[in-house]
């Protein structure tokens, strides 16, 4: 069988369908992150960098929001409705990937 053009071994992860706004979306952070390294070769005041800093910092917030929704809908509530223990292992999964983004 085949799932959104992959065989039915392959894994869809939940982040699958909306895989093409992610990449674009990580490829306007990784210019941004370019254009700070510019900045700082440029010797440009320290605060504009911050700021850019700043706004680079909650582009990848937002990236990664979405990845932990896509998750709990996806891979949470499939492991959920498999079994009981698969169901919590994937909550602690994301638990603690929750609490490394909250530790960054």
């Amino acid at each position: 069988m085949v799932l959104r053009g992959r065989t039915e071994e392959e894994p869809v992860h939940g982040y699958t369908d909306a895989k093409d706004d992610y990449l674009k979306r990580l490829r306007r952070i990784e210019g941004q992150v370019r254009g700070i390294a510019r900045m700082v070769d440029e010797d440009t005041y320290c605060i504009d960098v911050l700021t850019q800093i700043a706004a680079v910092t909650k582009a990848l917030q937002a990236v990664s929001i979405g990845l932990v929704e896509d998750h709990l809908g996806h891979c949470v509530v499939d492991a959920a409705r498999q079994s009981p223990e698969a169901g919590a292992a994937k909550v602690r999964e994301a638990s603690d990937a929750i609490a490394r983004l909250v530790r960054s």
